[in-house]
């Protein structure tokens, strides 16, 4: 794990190299086909080291939580069959707590009525509500897009369901983050979004926007998407876009490492790597080391 920029593909795909494993990827916009640029994607990375939850569902579809889980489940037993070494690899908070804490969650279907309900509802009030309804509220939750809000507000009021559970998995994970010095991952985040940029990640949003994805769920899968719609509907020039942009993905990071550090806080042991430092190596010999303590 690790926030945004920070490498983590990278290392992955050499530890999964040295050691024979399958990426599982925790990347809550990976999924969706047609959104490669924007999400950093970058298949080519991956070469012959086989990868999955990536490219899964169209933009369309409504991806929770609870459907990761089950996917990843399916994803995790089909790698195990074959003998391979599973790496969860990504930096979408919930989606890796859901698999290290091995939650139970409930499956939420739309409810259209409360969909209707909150729709004339400005967003300053859908937010109160959610925090009212989530006292809780984890500090990723985007309030800045309707769609999103009135999905969690959804989870957060729902009653009964069916529940899964991923006890019978037996996981032993050994939890590996990369970090850097703040102004070092500032630097790779501007960089990387000025690729992103030349890559052709405008043209990707709007070729989403012509194949019929909305400004709303443009403006629900935030970053990237949303600052590249504002400019496609000229309420931004090209340089306050990647202005804009920048910062909110700083912000991002930041509270992908506030997410961490909760998680270390309530017990999970995070072994971190320094990112300028060949991650990859350190978490070889870190896993070296540790098995052959457990050996002897």
């Amino acid at each position: 794990m690790g926030p945004t920029a920070s490498g983590k593909t990278g290392t992955a795909v050499q530890v999964a190299r040295r050691l024979g494993g399958e990426i599982i990827s925790a990347d809550s916009r990976q999924v969706y086909r047609g959104m490669d640029i924007g999400t950093g994607k970058d298949l080519a990375d991956y070469g012959e080291v086989p990868y999955h939850l990536i490219d899964i569902v169209d933009p369309g579809h409504e991806f929770s939580v609870f459907e990761y889980q089950k996917r990843f489940t399916e994803a995790f037993r089909g790698i195990r069959e074959r003998r391979k070494l599973p790496l969860l690899v990504g930096g979408t908070g919930l989606y890796l707590e859901v698999v290290l804490r091995e939650y139970r969650l409930a499956e939420v279907p739309p409810d259209e009525a409360l969909r209707k309900e909150l729709a004339s509802f400005p967003l300053p009030e859908l937010a109160a509500r959610l925090k009212k309804s989530n006292p809780r509220l984890h500090n990723t939750t985007d309030l800045l897009a309707r769609e999103r809000v009135i999905r969690a507000i959804e989870i957060a009021e729902f009653k009964g369901g069916p529940r899964s559970a991923l006890t019978d998995l037996k996981l032993e994970a050994a939890v590996f983050g990369i970090r850097w010095p703040r102004e070092r991952l500032h630097q790779r985040i501007a960089r990387r979004l000025r690729e992103r940029i030349e890559q052709g990640m405008i043209e990707e949003v709007k070729k989403l926007r012509q194949s019929g994805v909305s400004l709303e769920k443009l403006d629900f899968f935030g970053l990237e998407y949303r600052y590249a719609a504002m400019f496609l509907r000229g309420q931004i020039n090209k340089n306050d876009m990647f202005l804009k942009l920048n910062s909110a993905i700083r912000q991002f990071a930041k509270r992908q490492e506030t997410w961490f550090r909760r998680m270390e806080r309530q017990g999970m042991r995070i072994r971190w790597v320094e990112g300028g430092r060949d991650p990859a190596a350190a978490v070889l010999e870190m896993l070296k080391n540790e098995r052959l303590l457990m050996d002897s």
